[in-house]
């Protein structure tokens, strides 16, 4: 079975910088694009980032400029690098990554339970 786990996330104040990382597991042929979302209470999951399989990073417009989003296709492996974080950022994040498990199979879009993220001092 195909598993994403999540860890990095934690408080931290106003301005500060966290890691996200986000490994799978599992029964894989291919991972294609990845991916962060993002969840605060009572709103809906967002796009935070995403990143193809050739490195190709794109960002949704309120983040650009201070996350930068990453993988390492030999660990399987995507991050999420936050700086200059505001409390408005403050939400769960997780993690998506489009995969096929088989040679000719569809793709999949699996997801990570998400790590917390708070900014607050």
């Amino acid at each position: 079975q195909v598993q994403l786990v999540e860890s990095g996330g934690g408080l931290v104040q106003p301005g500060g910088s966290l890691r996200l990382s986000c490994a799978v597991s599992g029964r894989i042929f291919s991972i294609n694009a990845m991916g962060w979302y993002r969840q605060a209470p009572g709103k809906q999951r967002e796009l935070v980032a995403t990143i193809t399989s050739g490195g190709s990073a794109n960002y949704a417009d309120f983040v650009k400029g201070r996350f930068t989003i990453s993988r390492d296709n030999a660990k399987n492996t995507v991050y999420l690098q936050m700086n200059s974080l505001k409390p408005e950022y403050t939400a769960v994040y997780y993690c998506n990554a489009n995969i096929n498990r088989s040679w000719g199979s569809s793709r999949y879009a699996y997801w990570g339970p998400g790590t917390q993220v708070t900014v607050s001092s």
